[in-house]
């Protein structure tokens, strides 16, 4: 019995000293060969808080793409780098994590005034930091998802700032593009049969008609509205664990940021949507939606795309996507993005 609990003891402690070293892990990105390569994952700074920043291109000298991640509270860094090598070999790619959003939430720091146009304050002023440390006049300005709602603002108010924008996965009308996802689920519902999905699906239909919900995102993932060539990358624990730019710590931020996050942001989409605050933009602006897309419907996106003005626009479907075709098509992207930009 003596050994028993012995043994007990001794495999508590080696679990407890795992679980310590996990938290506190050092963190990185892998470095880029290359003489003017850049590759740095650091904290810097804005508007009082305190951001995570992923830097990594082959060649710091090319042009500099700031991407703006979905969620609300979806940080893309644990999952960038694996889709996003051909863009560094031609640009420099900065990703970072929004105030309250992955390792840049902070559990002390007072989040009571969070909203988009903090949010799009901090990335105006993300922009003139980059610009300043890359020696860049103007950047390209890339949105997905929520991020296109964060963007679009932030390219409407300060257009001198940005080559262009480029929206993936972008937002149009939130309430026809939660009406697409419902009758897009309930349609694959019924086909497969599920009827415990319809008896849900059905009871949430109001709501979601009268704009006061959105559509189940487990639904419209289960049914391939929201990745279709790749696994789903948002909110995998283990994977973003498993990466280097995140530890235990992180991950745990990363929780408690999303969580908090849509709590006080997701609102405002439903009572100010985009196309209310963004009607023209004067840089050159791009729609890239997957076919398939119904986290945010590429429907609602197009009538979007046609109601606004910009100085030109180009609307851009990739057929075998959904809500990702930067990474489920990316050799399809990186050839567009380097004949748009650099060709």
């Amino acid at each position: 019995m003596k050994n028993f609990r012995k043994r007990v003891k001794m495999i508590g402690v080696a679990i407890l000293s795992l679980l310590i070293a996990a938290l506190v892990f050092p963190t990185w990105t892998s470095s880029i060969i290359g003489e003017n390569s850049i590759s740095i994952l650091e904290q810097v700074e804005i508007n009082g808080s305190r951001h995570e920043m992923m830097i990594r291109g082959k060649d710091r000298h090319n042009p500099v793409i700031i991407f703006v991640h979905g969620g609300p509270g979806c940080s893309e860094i644990p999952y960038a780098t694996k889709y996003q090598d051909l863009l560094e070999e031609r640009f420099t790619v900065v990703n970072y994590d929004q105030r309250a959003s992955g390792k840049s939430y902070h559990f002390f720091e007072d989040y009571s005034n969070l909203s988009s146009d903090l949010l799009v304050d901090d990335l105006l002023a993300i922009t003139d930091y980059i610009s300043e440390r890359l020696g860049k006049e103007k950047v390209i300005l890339i949105g997905h998802s929520y991020g296109t709602y964060i963007a679009m603002q932030a390219a409407q108010k300060a257009p001198e700032k940005y080559e262009a924008y480029v929206g993936i996965g972008q937002m149009g009308d939130t309430v026809q593009s939660e009406i697409d996802g419902l009758n897009y689920v309930f349609t694959q519902a019924k086909q497969a049969g599920n009827a415990d999905d319809l008896l849900e699906l059905e009871g949430l239909a109001n709501q979601i008609q009268n704009g006061n919900a959105f559509t189940p995102r487990y639904y419209v993932m289960k049914y391939g509205g929201a990745s279709r060539l790749i696994d789903n990358p948002d909110g995998n624990n283990l994977d973003t664990l498993l990466s280097s730019e995140y530890n235990l710590l992180d991950v745990i931020r990363y929780n408690y940021g999303l969580s908090f996050s849509q709590k006080v942001l997701l609102e405002e989409v439903l009572e100010h949507p985009l196309p209310s605050l963004v009607t023209k933009l004067e840089i050159p602006c791009y729609f890239i939606m997957g076919k398939y897309d119904y986290m945010t419907s590429t429907n609602a996106a197009k009538m979007y795309f046609d109601s606004m003005d910009a100085d030109s626009k180009e609307f851009i479907a990739y057929e075998q996507s959904a809500h990702y075709p930067q990474f489920e098509e990316k050799e399809k992207f990186y050839q567009w993005m380097t004949e748009t930009f650099i060709n």
